[in-house]
C-alpha cells in the first residue's frame, strides 16, 4: 500500500495475483490438514492419490501430484504398529491452479537446508490457446 495508490481489495488483485493466492492455499491445506496421518510403505502411493483426488476438487486447480516418501520418516512400531506418521520430511506436492488465461505452478517440498517444508512459485504464465483440429473436407 501506498500514500499514492491506498490499499488494494481483493477484488483488483490481478488473475495472476488471485492464483498465486489460491495455491498457497491448497498447498497450505495439504500440510496441515494431512500431517500425522499413519502411512507405511504399503498406503503411502494410496494416501497420495487420495490428497490428489481431494485438492482437485477445489476451484481453480487443473493439476495435482503428490509424492510421499515414507523412508523419510522417523521410527516404526512393531507388529500391527508398524506404521509411521506422515511428517513434513515425506511431502512433495504440487499443484496447478488456471483461471482468467492464467495459470500458476506452485510446490510444496521439504527443504532439509531450511530444516522446514517450503512453498516455492515454479511458473507464473499465461495459460496455452487451446489447440483447433483442422477441419477436413469432405472434397477428395
Amino acid at each position: 500500500m501506498t500514500k499514492a495508490t491506498g490499499p488494494r481489495h481483493l477484488g483488483s488483485l490481478t488473475p495472476p495475483e488471485r492464483l498465486l493466492f489460491e495455491a498457497g492455499v491448497k498447498l497450505g491445506g495439504v500440510f496441515h490438514q494431512y500431517i500425522g496421518v499413519p502411512v507405511t510403505a504399503r498406503t503411502a502411493a494410496h494416501l497420495a492419490v487420495t490428497i490428489e483426488h481431494a485438492v482437485g476438487l477445489q476451484p481453480y486447480v487443473r493439476e495435482v501430484h503428490v509424492t510421499i516418501h515414507p523412508s523419510r520418516g522417523g521410527r516404526t512400531g512393531s507388529g500391527r504398529f508398524a506404521y509411521r506418521y506422515l511428517t513434513a520430511e515425506m511431502l512433495d506436492a504440487s499443484v496447478t491452479v488456471a483461471d482468467g488465461g492464467w495459470e500458476v505452478v506452485a510446490r510444496l517440498a521439504y527443504a532439509p537446508t531450511l530444516r522446514y517444508p517450503e512453498m516455492r512459485v515454479i511458473a507464473v504464465r499465461p495459460t496455452p490457446a487451446p489447440r483447433r483440429r483442422a477441419r477436413r473436407s469432405g472434397r477428395t
